[in-house]
């Protein structure tokens, strides 16, 4: 007899679901493009959330993940483990698996993983683990776990995707400079819009960029605005704030940009973003063919698809 199945937990008080029904965008996402930044949640019934986790979202699974992807044009997916499921990468391998080919994933992993297990991800498609440094998701990052980790996949080719915060970047950098992998930054690492674009925080930002073998994801201007969701003069041209800092990682490293839709959306505390607005904000950030194509097929191709034409 088969052990019964657990009882789903209540999401945490006042947690936003993601947008049921986005809107089309107006911008038609080129051939190719991939959403290199997203997650799965469960659903519980199937991939129980993990039992030290910070938060308990709603259920996203890959089939709303997939129908998403077809609404709004998206050709194929990077699939982030989400904290809530800790080190059990089951449902985001899942969801890499059933997408035929259209999706690589992003693994979490313990320092003593080994290669058998590694090379069980690899098969199944991942491209790389996460390090997160939120101190509001995660209790201790320990660097030198960090370091055993980045030593076990290098010989696989994979990448380290980095979640952190601007303020903490000063005290994060020289460890991060020493990792023996390629380096993917998330949401530009998270850089506070209300300073000026060209004042000494981003622009250290910037030169951490500049002088190491980091990739940037232009993501998440719902997470990063102040001025909100708001369209102007009926235009949909949402989150305006963060346009300067996005547009100036474009034009400074047009080869080595991201774009992903973060769906679906984890721990937003104010409203929760309409996708295809968000597809509408590509635009504003990468205002050239060559730059669209470059942030939305292109790099992402080079780097989880590397060898296949685009």
């Amino acid at each position: 007899m088969s052990a019964p199945a657990p009882t789903p937990q209540p999401k945490t008080p006042g947690w936003l679901d993601w947008y049921a029904n986005p809107s089309a965008p107006s911008f038609r996402l080129p051939a190719g493009t991939v959403d290199t930044h997203c997650h799965v949640f469960g659903p519980q019934a199937a991939f129980p959330f993990a039992p030290e986790r910070k938060y308990t979202p709603c259920d996203g699974g890959k089939d709303d993940l997939f129908a998403l992807r077809d609404h709004l044009g998206v050709a194929r997916n990077v699939i982030v483990q989400a904290t809530c499921h800790g080190a059990d990468n089951s449902a985001m391998t899942d969801a890499v698996r059933a997408a035929g080919g259209r999706a690589r994933g992003i693994a979490t992993v313990r320092p003593d993983v080994d290669e058998a297990e590694l090379r069980r991800l690899h098969e199944a498609g991942v491209r790389g683990v996460r390090f997160n440094f939120v101190r509001r998701l995660v209790e201790t990052s320990p660097h030198e776990d960090l370091s055993i980790i980045a030593k076990k996949i290098a010989p696989f080719g994979w990448h380290v995707v980095l979640y952190f915060e601007s303020a903490d970047l000063p005290d994060l950098e020289d460890f991060f400079a020493s990792l023996p992998t390629p380096l993917v930054v998330d949401h530009m690492g998270r850089p506070d819009v209300t300073r000026p674009v060209g004042g000494p925080e981003f622009s250290r930002f910037l030169r951490f960029v500049e002088h190491n073998d980091v990739w940037v994801k232009v993501t998440c201007p719902e997470r990063l605005t102040v001025t909100g969701p708001a369209a102007l003069d009926g235009e949909r041209h949402a989150y305006t704030d963060v346009v300067p800092f996005s547009s100036r990682v474009v034009d400074e490293f047009p080869d080595r940009v991201l774009w992903g839709t973060d769906w679906p959306h984890p721990n937003l505390k104010n409203h929760m973003p309409d996708d295809g607005l968000l597809v509408d904000h590509v635009p504003q950030v990468a205002r050239t063919e060559e730059q669209r194509h470059k942030l939305l097929v292109a790099n992402p191709m080079r780097l989880y698809w590397p060898g296949e034409d685009v």
